[in-house]
């Protein structure tokens, strides 16, 4: 099992989540309001979530669209409301205007997590300079992961910054893991896998027929079979 990639499906409801599962995913990305790249969800959505799947659940603390915090008070108050409903894995990011990370918003949420883990997302792919951000970020308790596709324009852009921020992984900032998202296709997989990345998230490619229908069980499962060898890479 230890070489098995991580394979983690964005889920807006109860549906999509039982599919996710039964595809082979193993990890969920909880936000609601797609329209506004992932918010976060009610309370009884994650509730309802939790009761109906066994895999890990990654929720999203973010209040508007785009990357600045906003109201910080009211994200802090949503991650306490979130761990007493009993959430264990967050997402979250929150950059300044001029793109350099918002540590003061970051910091007073993570204080909430009580030593969670968490991920931080795209919002790197945003930053006015990544290498910067992750050394900013190094000390905070809980990041484990980064949601990145290595540029804002996708995984197609990104792709060489990717590959040589998984190289530099024994340095300072660079510990937690890569989590590839954002235009990912199964094509990039073989590249990406002989970097050394190991995990990846997936929204669009896991619904064939748009965001206005749940997650295909049938479309994770072929990612799943692609990650573990056992099925064909597509484009």
């Amino acid at each position: 099992m230890s070489n098995r990639a991580l394979l983690e499906v964005i889920a807006l409801d109860v549906e999509d989540a039982v599919a996710a599962q039964a595809g082979g995913a193993d990890r969920l990305e909880l936000v609601t309001d797609m329209a506004a790249d992932g918010l976060t969800p009610a309370r009884e959505t994650f509730a309802a979530i939790r009761a109906a799947v066994d895999i890990p659940l990654r929720v999203m603390i973010r209040k508007a669209d785009g990357f600045a915090a906003g109201d910080v008070p009211v994200l802090a108050a949503t991650a306490r409301e979130l761990r007493a409903e009993g959430a264990r894995e967050f997402v979250l990011g929150f950059l300044n205007a001029d793109g350099s990370p918002d540590l003061a918003a970051v910091e007073a949420v993570v204080a909430e997590l009580d030593g969670c883990a968490w991920t931080f997302h795209r919002a790197i792919d945003r930053a006015a300079d990544r290498d910067q951000l992750r050394k900013a970020l190094a000390d905070l308790p809980g990041l484990d992961t980064y949601l990145t596709a290595g540029s804002a324009a996708g995984v197609d852009e990104g792709l060489a910054v990717l590959l040589a921020e998984a190289a530099r992984g024994g340095e300072p900032g660079y510990g937690p893991r890569i989590l590839v998202g954002g235009g990912l296709t199964l094509a990039h997989l073989p590249v990406l896998r002989a970097g050394g990345i190991d995990a990846f998230h997936i929204g669009g490619a896991a619904r064939p027929d748009g965001w206005g229908r749940p997650v295909s069980a049938a479309s994770v499962a072929e990612w799943r079979a692609v990650l573990d060898g056992s099925g064909p890479v597509g484009v």
